[in-house]
């Protein structure tokens, strides 16, 4: 019989949000992989339990050569546990080549649940909780990052992104320009930690404080674009919002006719009002 992958979820800051079956997993586990050994070791002491599995690790730089091994441990028959530094494996962290090649093998996964500062950064913002949308790290060059903004600029669900305390400045303007200086969001600091803060309010001013500099484990979250519906759409908003797309990668005929069904409207309105725009500003239809 081949053997069990267990994703287990670990703590984002306080040890004692460790879900209880993660140290019975830790202590029978035949094979842990970790993100990174010495914390794992660090959150064993503290859980006061002792491994007897062989523990290996696994992060970004060798996630690609060492999941053919843990591959064939499971095939084995082995109980192979995956951690990450914090939160759920697979998350922006470590674990999906892992999943998808157990899944290819119709090798069992299975996970223990535990904290995720996606839903714990959303239940602290303030803003809707109803529909969301996780994005992950933004590119770090400021070009990319603009480009990837764009995309979502239209997107009504809230939006959640982790990213570094370094960049979180430059990230927060360049969202006060995509989205609006005024658009609600929440910078969530440290959380479960000593010094936990939730920081909220307009992008630009969030960005202004994030210039005087900020440490820890961040995780931001964005109201989504208000549903302005399709009688209070400008020719100038549908230009704006064709142009974003293109800005984004799209063909413009694409473009349009994503605008056009996002606001209600057929396309031939919103090719009219990119055709008018071109031609008030000079150029070539």
């Amino acid at each position: 019989m081949t053997g069990t992958l267990v994703l287990a979820g670990t703590p984002i800051g306080d040890v004692a949000d460790a879900p209880p079956r993660l140290a019975a997993e830790l202590e029978t586990a035949d094979v842990i992989a970790a993100e990174d050994t010495r914390r794992l070791r660090r959150l064993t002491q503290a859980l006061g339990v002792q491994t007897r599995g062989r523990v290996v690790s696994y992060f970004e730089g060798n996630e690609s050569a060492r999941t053919p091994e843990l591959v064939e441990a499971l095939e084995g028959g082995a109980r192979v546990l995956l951690v990450t530094d914090a939160g759920m494996p697979s998350v922006s962290d470590p674990g999906y080549r892992l999943v998808a090649a157990a899944v290819e093998k119709d090798i069992r996964v299975t996970a223990v649940p535990g904290p995720s500062a996606v839903l714990t950064a959303l239940a602290l913002s303030g803003l809707p909780v109803d529909r969301f949308c996780f994005e992950g790290f933004l590119p770090r060059k400021a070009g990319e990052r603009l480009g990837r903004l764009r995309e979502v600029a239209g997107e009504r669900r809230t939006l959640v992104y982790f990213e570094a305390p370094h960049r979180l400045d430059d990230t927060l303007a360049a969202m006060a320009e995509v989205f609006g200086a005024e658009r609600r969001a929440a910078v969530c600091r440290e959380l479960t930690k000593t010094y936990e803060e939730v920081k909220r309010g307009g992008l630009a001013d969030l960005a202004a404080w994030a210039a005087e500099g900020v440490r820890g484990e961040i995780t931001v979250v964005v109201a989504g674009a208000p549903d302005t519906g399709p009688a209070e759409l400008s020719a100038e908003e549908l230009v704006r919002r064709v142009r974003v797309r293109e800005e984004a990668g799209e063909r413009r005929k694409e473009a349009i006719a994503a605008v056009a069904a996002e606001a209600g409207l057929p396309k031939r309105e919103v090719f009219d009002a990119v055709v008018a725009a071109k031609t008030a500003a000079g150029g070539p239809r």
